[in-house]
């Protein structure tokens, strides 16, 4: 019977943790506007122990004109480039031993949201230090699913004319961005917070299970 029990409070375990486990690499924000300049974030989870991540690189969907790229302290970045110079891929790399398997980290860039974009699939590729990769290219119900940022229609017009002048072009979509850039980081906090609290429901209903089974039967 005892047996039995175990069994079933591991699965329990098991079920209840599988969403915090199953962590990858994702590009946030979730959502944005046709037309939009965001601040995009690429959450890097390293998950292989005895190792770790050495390199992150993020092919850019074609419905995003990438203008900046945020310098990260230990790492070094380099563009691909394509037609016209568009930026097609960002590869991040550690100038140190990298990311352990208990660590993440993020790397962030400015881009613009094509016109008529409809939706931005971001296929990552990571490697470790001891020569494996994991390809971030499946789809959503994949081992190892793509990211994938919503984008919705309606703000395609609010951003023509920043082309006509370099001070505009420079400083308004960095402007529109810092607020896209907050809602982001708000939302990856809450996200945290809803994930600890479900652990620590998780860990207080198998805490339960645990006395009523090992509590002692009267003579």
């Amino acid at each position: 019977m005892k047996k039995l029990l175990s069994a079933a409070l591991i699965s329990m375990a098991l079920f209840l943790f599988a969403g915090i486990a199953s962590a990858h690499v994702t590009v946030r924000p979730a959502e944005v506007s046709q037309g939009s300049y965001e601040v995009f974030a690429v959450r890097v989870p390293s998950e292989t122990s005895g190792t770790t991540t050495k390199v992150i690189e993020v092919r850019v969907p074609d419905g995003v004109e990438v203008l900046r790229i945020e310098p990260k302290p230990g790492w070094t970045y380099e563009l691909t480039k394509g037609e016209g110079d568009k930026i097609t891929a960002i590869k991040w790399t550690a100038e140190g031993k990298g990311l352990e398997v208990t660590e993440f980290t993020e790397f962030r860039f400015q881009g613009k949201v094509g016109a008529d974009a409809t939706e931005l699939n971001w296929k990552a590729y990571q490697t470790y230090a001891d020569g494996s990769k994991v390809d971030w290219v499946e789809a959503s119900d994949g081992q190892h699913p793509a990211s994938v940022t919503v984008v919705n229609a309606g703000a395609g017009g609010s951003n023509q004319g920043h082309g006509a002048s370099v001070g505009t072009t420079t400083q308004q979509p960095a402007d529109q961005a810092g607020g896209q850039e907050e809602k982001a980081a708000t939302a990856g906090s809450n996200s945290v917070d809803r994930g600890m609290a479900i652990a620590a429901l998780a860990l207080g209903v198998i805490a339960v299970i645990i006395a009523l089974v090992r509590k002692p039967r009267k003579a």
